[in-house]
């Protein structure tokens, strides 16, 4: 299963709380009330806390804007507390049930990859060069183009996302930067 999508074509979805919204890329299974995986874009417009999601392992990398400052305090955070700027396009990895509050002083856009602890783990990383087959993942276009194994490119704000493919993309441009998150079920 492969499937492209591009940024400005996701559904967007507004923040309970106002802060924000998200384009939702996948969540995997398809229609499961409970993600064993899910992958979006999220808008940040105004300070706040960060959902919850017991169980769940997130990664987060700051596409543009503002870089936010995020806050806990916590015995489920590394020390019991944390106070972490968040840098663009460098991928930064917490627990889903700890109560983190983000400070924003202008908009910022982030990519975000939720795993389920117990099921799926998720590597992120940035790059520059093809990277290494994957049967399972998530890449969305920073810069450049990118091509994949059917010929068709992937250009800036466009991405793909596959499920048991041996999938590698290929740079086609000296600019190429992509955000590749490969996904692997945890036995």
């Amino acid at each position: 299963m492969i499937r492209r999508f591009c940024h400005d074509a996701l559904p967007v979805s507004r923040w309970r709380n106002g802060g924000g919204e998200t384009r939702e890329i996948v969540s995997f299974p398809p229609g499961a009330a409970d993600f064993a995986w899910r992958a979006s874009i999220a808008t940040l417009d105004a300070s706040g806390p960060f959902s919850l999601f017991p169980g769940v392992d997130r990664v987060i990398t700051l596409l543009q804007g503002d870089s936010p400052l995020l806050q806990g305090d916590s015995p489920l955070l590394q020390s019991g507390g944390l106070s972490h700027r968040l840098q663009p396009c460098q991928p930064w990895r917490f627990a889903g049930e700890a109560p983190v509050q983000a400070t924003v002083h202008g908009r910022c856009s982030d990519f975000n990859i939720m795993t389920r602890r117990d099921s799926w783990r998720a590597e992120v990383s940035i790059l520059q060069q093809a990277p290494q087959q994957s049967r399972h993942g998530v890449a969305y276009v920073l810069a450049g183009a990118w091509q994949y194994a059917s010929g068709e490119v992937l250009h800036q704000a466009q991405g793909i996302w596959w499920l048991d493919e041996a999938l590698t993309l290929t740079p086609q441009s000296r600019d190429a930067r992509l955000l590749w998150c490969r996904l692997s079920r945890v036995l």
